[in-house]
């Protein structure tokens, strides 16, 4: 009898252990086979989009300020030359110093001086490749708007747009507009200059025709954003007014600083702001010719 039992106990224990594995997936107790489509132990992030990181800005670089778009031509009609100069200074002036830069990638410039007995010129241009540091939340380019918005607002320049007619900084200085040339544009109750005088009025004397003005502003039409401010030094009794003008504007994800300034030695001299203006705009635009290369 006890051998019985034993052959029967044999046979009983493999039936207790299916029906006990069976028992255990019927309640989900096997929890070594995870990636069923039927638990109710999925992730609850993984229907969900990932966020996507913006792709890197244009530029990986930055070109060597001292040359790129500056060319011998151009330096010569704002750089122009004293006499007294050698071969040797003459090349030396135009190849112009380079800025010290710690990362040749991210910000470089370069500076030319040139002196003459009637005055003396100040070049220089300034590259920097603006990177986000989180793409998750604004790319390149954003973080490179930002920089130039900045800008804008150090300036105290009106933001584009027909909607933005205001300065973004209370108790900023009015600028001119530069899609009406016509001062009686802008201003309706001026009188026009071909209107005619009523009869009988005496006719006006010819006034000499004053220097162009044409102030700081927004342009439009070079690289993705830009500006441009028009300063002179305050006249002094003795000394001459310099006129400085500065060119900022951003293609992509590089922002670039254009500064010229003409600093004559006569008293009384005031640089011509439609020349200096055009002169330096001529470079700023070479150099977004030379990015979009």
């Amino acid at each position: 009898m006890q051998r019985k039992a034993v052959r029967r106990g044999s046979r009983i224990l493999p039936g207790i252990a299916v029906l006990t594995a069976l028992a255990a997936g019927a309640l989900g107790l096997t929890g070594c086979t995870g990636g069923s489509s039927g638990g109710g132990t999925s992730d609850s992030k993984a229907g969900g989009n990932p966020a996507v990181p913006a792709q890197p800005g244009k530029y990986r670089s930055l070109p060597a300020p001292c040359k790129a778009g500056v060319d011998s031509k151009k330096l010569k009609a704002m750089l122009p030359n004293g006499d007294s100069l050698t071969p040797e200074q003459r090349d030396q002036m135009y190849a112009g110093v380079a800025d010290a830069s710690y990362d040749g990638d991210r910000h470089v410039g370069c500076r030319w001086t040139a002196q003459s007995p009637e005055e003396t010129r100040l070049l220089s241009v300034g590259f920097e490749r603006v990177v986000s540091y989180d793409r998750a939340t604004a790319s390149d380019d954003d973080k490179a708007k930002q920089v130039y918005v900045r800008l804008l607002t150090d300036a105290h320049l009106p933001f584009p747009g027909p909607a933005t007619s205001a300065s973004p900084n209370p108790g900023a200085p009015a600028t001119p507009n530069a899609a009406s040339p016509n001062p009686a544009a802008a201003n309706p109750a001026a009188p026009s200059a071909s209107a005619t005088p009523p009869a009988g009025a005496p006719t006006p004397a010819a006034s000499p025709s004053a220097p162009v003005e044409l102030g700081s502003r927004v342009l439009e039409g070079l690289g993705s954003d830009a500006f441009i401010e028009d300063k002179l030094s305050p006249a002094g009794a003795t000394a001459a007014q310099a006129r400085t003008v500065r060119i900022v504007f951003r293609t992509s994800n590089v922002i670039v600083k254009v500064e010229y300034s003409v600093q004559p030695a006569l008293p009384g001299t005031v640089p011509p702001s439609a020349e200096t203006q055009d002169r330096a705009r001529q470079l700023a635009q070479a150099l977004v010719e030379r990015f979009n290369e």
